[in-house]
């Protein structure tokens, strides 16, 4: 396919948006609780494998004193390491569940038939000479159900 000389092909993003319905909400809520189940079973894997961590290392600690000369502090120092970082990690996935939970309470208290903003796309287009770029640029898909209700915007 072969561009005529006049006209340039550019790329664009498209704004995707949704109409709040009830499926859209029962649907978005849904996927949050998942994620949300889905930190919570991440923060109780971790307990459970610093509680195995730390577990082993004093079963190893009390095989090895004498042998080795290992000290009761090295073994403390590396216990403090060990809960230090499941410490920040434990941070990090409470961070993230409760921007999670704040996602959760906003959808809930969004209203019937508002619009709200679901992402991006990209699109091709040709433009010539004499087209208003600005237009040409703004460009949104409007959703219903997942089904296009609308396309705004000079294509």
């Amino acid at each position: 396919m072969e561009i005529p000389a006049d006209q340039l092909l550019l790329k664009r993003p498209i704004t995707v948006k949704a109409v709040v319905t009830p499926l859209w909400k029962d649907e978005a809520q849904q996927q949050l609780q998942a994620q949300i189940n889905q930190f919570d079973g991440q923060l109780q894997q971790l307990d459970t494998q610093v509680q195995q961590m730390i577990g082993e290392l004093k079963k190893q600690t009390v095989q090895i004193i004498g042998a080795e000369g290992s000290t009761s502090e090295e073994t403390q120092a590396q216990i403090q390491n060990i809960q230090m970082q499941a410490n920040n990690r434990k941070s990090e996935l409470l961070d993230q569940k409760n921007q999670v939970l704040q996602q959760l309470n906003q959808v809930q208290s969004l209203e019937m038939e508002q619009e709200v903003e679901q992402g991006q796309i990209d699109s091709f287009f040709y433009i010539k000479k004499g087209d208003h770029l600005i237009r040409r640029m703004q460009v949104e898909i409007l959703l219903r159900d997942g089904v296009v209700e609308d396309i705004r915007g000079d294509l």
